[in-house]
């Protein structure tokens, strides 16, 4: 198996996790305040992650490349808040086709900070991705949440580019464990200020999210170590099924003609040459 296919495919898995953790997040319903959902499930991040750091090495326990973590770590604590504002507002499939424009804006940004120069073939892709998410989102109806939702796409690909910066020989332990502790002292001091009591439920939910995302958090960075983010970035759409397979289940979000024609063409580039040949019978 080729390193990009390899990358697709813990992308594919990563994304199916972090849609689980989305629902979690939709059940909340807005009953937690974004500052103290991200500070509790960075918490449940850290003490999952830590059994797994500390039994490695004491040199590949070692952080390299602070800044980038640092930013990283702050990028992810505004893109979970916005996440969180408008999964609660947003139907899962909307809010979702909004945060899948990340893979659209990391085609720009990969060649802005990597010097990556991605294909003609993957520049049209991107562009009919692009219109199937305007086709869902449908201007004229157009909420206020989705700004929220396009903050959560954009700190995702800068999140996902970012981690390109730092040294393959750094553990994607190491990685996730100080970007998520880096993550607290200001999580920490936001939660604080908005702190209310909890149900055991609510910590239920936040505890089952933090070990999706983190778990997506690890696939994606391992994929985008491998490959470079223009030959695997679409496959975040992949996602996009998901959720809507969870609203439709769950939250009788069942989605109209023009959102099906949306996701279509989102779907439709990341399929293989031989899977678009049987379906147009060749």
């Amino acid at each position: 198996m080729t390193p990009v296919n390899l990358a697709i495919i813990l992308l594919v898995l990563g994304n199916l996790l972090a849609s689980l953790s989305d629902v979690a997040v939709k059940v909340l319903d807005g009953g937690v305040s974004p500052f103290q959902y991200i500070f509790l499930r960075q918490l449940v991040s850290l003490a999952l992650l830590f059994p797994f750091w500390i039994r490695q090495s004491s040199t590949s326990r070692n952080l390299s490349n602070q800044k980038i973590t640092v930013l990283r770590s702050h990028i992810l604590l505004i893109g979970s808040c916005c996440m969180v504002v408008s999964i609660t507002y947003l139907s899962l499939a909307t809010a979702n086709a909004v945060f899948y424009t990340a893979p659209l804006l990391m085609i720009p940004l990969s060649m802005l900070l990597l010097n990556e120069r991605p294909s003609a073939k993957k520049v049209l892709q991107t562009i009919v991705g692009f219109i199937g998410v305007v086709i869902i989102l449908r201007p004229s109806q157009f909420h206020w949440a989705a700004i929220f939702a396009l903050g959560t796409a954009m700190t995702l690909a800068l999140y996902n580019i970012l981690v390109r910066k730092i040294p393959n020989e750094q553990s994607v332990i190491t990685t996730l464990f100080w970007t998520t502790l880096l993550s607290l002292p200001v999580s920490g001091g936001l939660a604080w200020f908005y702190w209310q009591p909890l149900t055991h439920n609510e910590i239920f939910w936040i505890a089952l999210s933090a070990t999706f995302i983190i778990s997506y958090n690890g696939l994606a960075t391992m994929a985008y170590k491998k490959a470079p983010a223009t030959q695997i970035s679409l496959a975040e759409y992949s996602g996009l099924i998901f959720v809507v397979l969870f609203g439709v289940m769950w939250f009788d979000e069942v989605p109209d003609l023009l959102t099906v024609m949306g996701i279509a063409l989102i779907i439709l580039p990341l399929m293989p040459k031989t899977w678009l040949k049987k379906i147009r019978g060749r």
